[in-house]
């Protein structure tokens, strides 16, 4: 068979003053073949006849019709499911393996006679002009902090010209953390673009009472920086593409650093956040000259950002908790049925009583969940052991495996007994030092010995005054301020 390069080497030899003998043998066609494509003036490709016949004949021409109209009734139902269809409606008249002949036909009916699909039209992007931002779950990449998975989220912003990007760890959606993130990306930015465009944030929304609230909160934000707020249609997640986007390379990016780092365990929150950090700006270094472009459009920072936090006045209950954004919290068993103050932040709550902070809790994420710290309560719990069995939050107070091992072999060895010395023992915890007892218990299990309570105090009290290091008198000279007073005399002098 003769082929277009063999041909569009006969017709260059011919040009060249080649006979047509010569130029045949040259292009290693026959001679009849070669005076034929030089006639013809085409190719084998143009000249052959296009394949409009089928070679075999179609199994389902005769129920096409059927098969058509189930289509066209919706247009979204699978060949799979239309091929079962069939082999019930027509018992052994269909194979399994005619089953990719069904697709191929539905493919050429989708693409000629079915619904019109969704074109989707290419932006031209203005520097300075639109950001954007989303939420994006990072559980999937499995970060520990400590050994522990580390649930939580990132608030992602992006430049669409330059696709200059920046991040803010959060751990939910709440209206709190887009606000944080939102104003933690203009000030590393440096510089406010003039539109922001976001999704529909229907999980921030749920964290205020309604939509309205939330459009009034936000429409707040984007004043005091005077940008103009976008969002995209219900459905249409293609509409903030460039973040959806970049969730997708910034999250790939993230697990090929773990991949070269070898684990993905961080000492700390911050560690990780540090990591993070070095990602982005190695991410952002490629991206500077376009950046420079936006930023000479872009207009400035307001004076001072908004004041993020949320403050809450509750009234403790008698059972020592607080009802918090639809989570319950201990406080100190003081201040039961005092009113406080709580200024809500986006991962942690301040409790202040009389202008005074008294503690500062963890915020918790989602709704009806718990943070019952053993220390408020455990007073309490000590003068009435026989409430701790059917406690509600019973399970939150082990702060680890081994004080959960200790209850058990204790309520196996002493029954009701061993329940009240457990509590001792989390009182010794409150009032000394957690570690130290987790560390004695972890001595008594490791070697099958009875847990004691005399025996632990005296383990924990050693440790302590072993761990505890001297103090040190550190004693400052005076400064003698007649110094300042000459260097003064000497700058004027100048």
């Amino acid at each position: 068979m003769v082929s277009d390069r063999q041909v569009r080497r006969l017709i260059k030899l011919k040009a060249r003053g080649r006979s047509l003998t010569n130029a045949a043998s040259m292009a290693e066609m026959d001679e009849k073949t070669a005076r034929k494509y030089l006639r013809s003036g085409k190719l084998p490709s143009e000249s052959r006849a296009r394949h409009t016949w089928r070679t075999r004949q179609d199994p389902f021409a005769e129920v096409w019709s059927e098969v058509q109209w189930m289509l066209e009734n919706d247009a979204r139902v699978q060949a799979k499911t239309l091929f079962a269809w069939l082999q019930r409606r027509y018992p052994g008249r269909f194979s399994d393996g005619q089953l990719r002949t069904l697709q191929r036909r539905l493919k050429i009916w989708r693409a000629t006679e079915g619904p019109a699909k969704e074109i989707y039209f290419t932006q031209v992007h203005v520097p300075g002009e639109l950001s954007q931002s989303d939420f994006t779950h990072m559980d999937d990449l499995g970060i520990t902090i400590g050994g522990e998975l580390f649930r939580h989220l990132v608030y992602h912003f992006v430049l669409t010209y330059s696709n200059w990007e920046t991040y803010t760890i959060c751990m939910s959606e709440s209206f709190e953390s887009l606000q944080t993130g939102f104003e933690n990306a203009l000030w590393k930015l440096g510089s406010v673009p003039q539109k922001h465009r976001t999704d529909r944030l229907t999980a921030a929304v749920n964290n205020l009472n309604n939509l309205e609230q939330f459009t009034r909160f936000w429409q707040a934000v984007l004043d005091h920086y005077g940008m103009q707020g976008f969002k995209i249609q219900t459905g249409q997640p293609n509409e903030n593409g460039d973040i959806e986007q970049s969730h997708y390379r910034f999250k790939t990016a993230v697990d090929q650093e773990l991949i070269l780092r070898g684990n993905r365990d961080f000492a700390t929150r911050d560690a990780y956040d540090q990591f993070l950090q070095a990602l982005i700006r190695q991410r952002n270094a490629g991206r500077q000259k376009k950046l420079q472009q936006e930023l000479m459009v872009m207009h400035l920072l307001p004076k001072n950002r908004l004041n993020s936090v949320k403050q809450i006045r509750v009234r403790v209950g008698q059972t020592g908790t607080i009802r918090v954004l639809n989570n319950t919290y201990s406080v100190d068993s003081r201040l039961r049925h005092e009113w406080v103050d709580i200024f809500v932040y986006v991962d942690t709550l301040e409790i202040f009583y009389s202008q005074r902070k008294i503690d500062c809790l963890p915020r918790l994420r989602g709704r009806d969940q718990s943070c019952i710290q053993y220390r408020h309560i455990i007073d309490s719990l000590v003068r009435k052991p026989g409430a701790f069995e059917h406690y509600c939050y019973r399970d939150e107070l082990f702060p680890t495996h081994r004080f959960r091992l200790a209850y058990d072999l204790l309520k196996e060895q002493s029954g009701n007994k061993g329940v009240k010395t457990y509590l001792y023992l989390l009182q010794l915890a409150a009032r000394e030092n957690e570690a130290a007892v987790d560390f004695a218990l972890s001595v008594k299990l490791d070697n099958h010995e009875p847990i004691v309570l005399e025996e632990i105090a005296g383990m924990v009290k050693d440790t302590v005054n072993t761990a505890t290091p001297h103090q040190v008198d550190v004693h400052v000279e005076a400064v003698d301020l007649h110094i300042y007073d000459t260097l003064l005399e000497r700058m004027a002098g100048q």
